[in-house]
C-alpha cells in the first residue's frame, strides 16, 4: 500500500460490468481496495479522503454520481454543481486508479423500485428537514458497495448524520467493509469545505463564517470544562443569533453514535450539528465533543 499520493492518470469506467471485473482481477490478486463515494465537484476534502484510501489501499476507486434519489422535489438537483474535467485532475493527483461515473439509467433502471431505509438514524436533523434524503443515501450507497466491493469506504464527518446512517447500514446488513469517517476540512477562517460554497456569494460567504465561529466557540467552552449541554446550546445560538442574515434551520447536540438528543450533563461523546440558510444555500456544520 501506498505511503503518499502519487500523481498518475485513473481509469475512466461507466459500466457496472466493466467495473465488476477490475474489482474481480484486482481481488483474485489480493489486492486491498479503498473506496470513495462523491457526487463530484471534488475540492481539498474530498482530496483528503482519497489521500487517505491511497495510504490505506492497494486499489483506489473513486465514484462521481450526482444521486438523484437523495434531492427533494424543490432542492438543487438540477443546478448542484459539476466539473467532470477539474475532478479528474484531483482524482490524478491523489492517485486514485480508478474513477466510476456510471449514468442514472445504470444505477437506476426503469422500473426501479427497491430503497433501503434505517429507520431511527433517518430521523431528526436532516432527515425531518429533507424527507427521503438518507433513504436516497443508503439505497445508492448499498448499491455502490456491491458493485465496487471495496474492503475499506471512506466519508467525511462534516455530513455527519449520513455516516452514522452508512455505519448502521452496513452493520445491520452484515456488510464486509470497513467504514472510516474523516475529520472535516476548513478552509482557514474556519468555513467546512462544501460543493453548495459554490453558490454563496462574497457577502454571504462571510456571514457563513458565524457557522463555525458558534461550534468552535462552544467547544471551547467545553474543553474549558463547561459540561452543561443547554449552556453550551444556548452560547453558540446566541452567537448565531447576532448574525440576522443567518436563518437557523436547526442547533441540536446529540449522542455521537446513536444520535439521540441530549440534555443535562455530557457524560459521553456528543456532536452539536447546525444547519443554515445563508441566503438561499443551505449550510450544514458541526463539531465533535468528547469528555476525557
Amino acid at each position: 500500500m501506498s505511503s503518499t499520493p502519487v500523481s498518475s492518470v485513473a481509469k475512466i469506467v461507466t459500466s457496472i460490468a466493466d467495473l465488476r471485473r477490475e474489482v474481480h482481477i484486482a481481488r483474485g490478486h489480493g489486492r486491498r481496495i479503498g473506496f470513495v463515494p462523491t457526487m463530484g465537484y471534488l475540492h481539498r476534502g474530498h482530496v483528503s479522503l482519497l489521500e487517505e484510501a491511497r495510504r490505506q489501499s492497494d486499489l483506489v476507486v473513486l465514484s462521481i454520481f450526482v444521486n438523484p434519489t437523495q434531492f427533494g422535489p424543490n432542492e438543487d438537483f438540477s443546478r448542484y454543481p459539476r466539473d467532470l474535467n477539474g475532478d479528474l485532475a484531483h482524482a490524478n493527483s491523489a492517485g486514485v486508479d480508478i474513477v466510476f461515473c456510471p449514468e442514472r439509467e445504470a444505477l437506476y433502471p426503469e422500473g426501479y423500485q427497491t430503497f433501503v431505509e434505517v429507520r431511527e438514524l433517518e430521523h431528526g436533523l436532516c432527515g425531518d428537514r429533507r424527507p427521503g434524503h438518507f433513504v436516497g443515501v443508503a439505497t445508492i450507497v448499498l448499491k455502490l458497495f456491491n458493485i465496487v466491493q471495496p474492503h475499506v469506504a471512506f466519508f467525511g464527518e462534516k455530513d455527519y448524520q449520513q455516516l452514522q446512517v452508512i455505519r448502521r447500514m452496513v452493520r445491520d446488513l452484515d456488510l464486509e467493509v470497513a467504514v472510516v469517517g474523516l475529520p472535516i476540512v476548513r478552509d482557514p477562517d474556519g468555513l467546512a469545505l462544501s460543493s453548495r460554497n459554490t453558490y454563496l456569494s462574497p457577502e454571504e460567504r462571510s456571514r457563513a463564517l458565524a457557522l463555525s465561529r458558534a461550534l468552535f466557540a462552544v467547544q471551547d467552552r467545553f474543553h474549558a470544562g463547561e459540561r452543561e449541554a443547554g449552556v453550551l446550546v444556548d452560547a453558540a445560538r446566541g452567537i448565531l443569533a447576532a448574525e440576522p442574515e443567518v436563518r437557523l434551520d436547526y442547533l441540536e447536540l446529540r449522542h455521537a453514535e446513536s444520535l439521540a438528543p441530549v440534555s443535562g450533563r455530557i457524560e459521553h461523546p456528543a456532536v452539536l450539528a447546525v444547519a443554515a440558510f445563508v441566503g438561499k444555500t443551505r449550510l450544514i456544520d458541526n463539531v465533535l465533543l468528547r469528555p476525557l
